[in-house]
């Protein structure tokens, strides 16, 4: 992984975290020492993925993804900020799906080779939308496992918690696979072309066919 590509954002997350374990270590508070090493972790897990695939990730979205992990698992455990401000779980499930969905799309999307024509932008976002469902299903049975594992309390209210995070999954999911339809209709938004437009052009070998036909589309 290449740090000197990251934030600066993403540096002091990362040292706060470090400092935390250290102060953490000292001060005997394992729980707390704990927490942070599994977020420091799981927040580095993303870049050592995409650079095994090859894929690069602009600055923006892995400053979310970081800032996402130092939120829900560092703050949320280590601080209670989930039982301090009852809102906190369902805004990381809803921004988190709104993330997940629009990686999932570009995904999808690159899966195709960038070609919109093989298949039609609504199975694209459909499938962008199973993206980011599975991924908070799959991090639902993270905090199980992490609750029964460790005696952590990430599930709350168990069913009810569970049932409205996978809620907010499915509304988050949902807007970012419109954001993909649109997107692949030419009808975006500058900020949500700008962001797909950041991805494909650091990614542009995956998208050929794409800025392909985005070059003849230019110049008729």
């Amino acid at each position: 992984m290449d740090f000197r590509a990251q934030s600066r954002i993403v540096y002091a997350i990362w040292a706060t975290l470090g400092v935390a374990i250290i102060w953490a270590l000292i001060d005997g508070r394992w729980p707390v020492a704990f927490v942070a090493a599994v977020t420091l972790v799981v927040s580095c897990l993303p870049a050592l993925a995409v650079e095994r695939l090859d894929i690069k990730l602009p600055v923006s979205f892995m400053v979310a993804i970081v800032a996402f992990t130092f939120a829900t698992i560092f703050l949320g455990e280590a601080f209670d900020f989930y039982g301090r401000y009852w809102w906190w779980d369902l805004v990381l499930h809803f921004s988190s799906a709104i993330g997940f969905g629009l990686l999932g799309f570009l995904l999808v999307f690159m899966l195709f080779e960038g070609d919109r024509y093989a298949a039609p932008p609504w199975a694209i976002a459909f499938l962008s939308l199973c993206v980011a469902v599975t991924i908070g299903a799959v991090w639902e049975i993270f905090e199980f496992t992490m609750d029964r594992s460790f005696r952590l309390n990430m599930q709350k209210s168990g069913l009810l918690d569970t049932m409205g995070d996978l809620i907010m999954d499915l509304v988050g999911g949902a807007l970012a696979a419109f954001a993909g339809f649109v997107y692949l209709k030419g009808k975006a938004p500058g900020g949500v072309r700008a962001l797909f437009d950041d991805f494909i052009r650091l990614n542009s070998g995956f998208y050929a066919k794409y800025r392909s036909r985005v070059r003849r589309g230019r110049r008729k």
